[in-house]
């Protein structure tokens, strides 16, 4: 495990990379309104590719010997497989149809592992100017200000952010909705907002409650916002009620007091 110093300094290298990706993504977004489909998917392309490229350069300067895994770029960069190394896993811009849109739901998501444990989160949203930051073991913070999860103990009135994914073949689509139709008796009220990293801070924050998504891109989606609900005290777990593993590509997330509800309301809508 790194020192603390070192540490400290990681997160500080993470939230310069983070916020210049974001002086990107928010040009990008304020232009996207102007362009045609074919060119709002070039832009989004472009945007990606610069942020990452940004994110990856800035961050391999300072430390050479980091590994780095991407979105956009994972073989230019090397590696795909994540190791004990200490590993970059960034997101460069999450909620891509959203940016598109101009919904204001987008954000830089940056992790590092050290022995494979997440350790590191940024997530950086340039649009609302929200910069969520979290170090095992020392806090997760939003603006500066530390942030906790709900206390929030019943599912019926909990708020649950619950992602689509990215595939629309008619098995994932009728899967989700009949895990939505059997979920909307169960909880408050769903939110699709489209961002897995943000959604995790959401809960890290206490705006939601509960979260949960199936068949997100890979670990670039949740190793930042990772950090930031476990630092904030809320718990990271697989949909089934298993360990949370970053590779999987399924993630649930809330505070300590709705895990076994929300894994029970799963089960049934299997």
């Amino acid at each position: 495990m790194a020192d603390n110093d070192s540490i400290s300094q990681y997160l500080a290298s993470a939230v310069d990379a983070a916020q210049k990706a974001g002086d990107v993504i928010r040009k990008g977004f304020y232009e996207t309104k102007h362009v045609q489909l074919k060119g709002q998917v070039d832009l989004v392309t472009e945007t990606d590719k610069a942020c990452e490229d940004l994110i990856f350069n800035h961050l391999k300067q300072l430390y050479p010997a980091h590994k780095f895994i991407g979105e956009e770029t994972s073989a230019a960069f090397g590696t795909t497989e994540l190791t004990d190394e200490p590993t970059w896993i960034v997101d460069p811009v999450d909620g891509t149809t959203n940016f598109v849109h101009g919904y204001p739901f987008v954000c830089v998501s940056i992790g590092l592992t050290i022995g494979k444990i997440p350790t590191i989160g940024v997530v950086y949203n340039p649009i609302m100017n929200e910069l969520f930051t979290g170090i095992r073991g020392k806090g997760a913070f939003l603006n500066g200000d530390p942030i906790k999860v709900s206390s929030q103990s019943e599912l019926i009135n909990s708020l649950l952010a619950f992602e689509s994914g990215a595939k629309c073949d008619k098995l994932t689509v009728d899967t989700f909705t009949n895990r939505v139709n059997s979920l909307l008796s169960k909880v408050r009220s769903i939110r699709v907002p489209g961002s897995c990293a943000l959604n995790l801070c959401g809960i890290a924050c206490g705006r939601l409650d509960v979260h949960v998504q199936f068949d997100f891109g890979g670990p670039w989606d949740v190793t930042g916002g990772a950090v930031i609900v476990t630092e904030a005290g809320g718990v990271v777990f697989d949909p089934s009620g298993a360990d949370f593993d970053i590779t999987a590509q399924r993630v649930a997330a809330s505070n300590p007091f709705l895990k076994d509800a929300l894994v029970d309301a799963l089960r049934q809508t299997e």
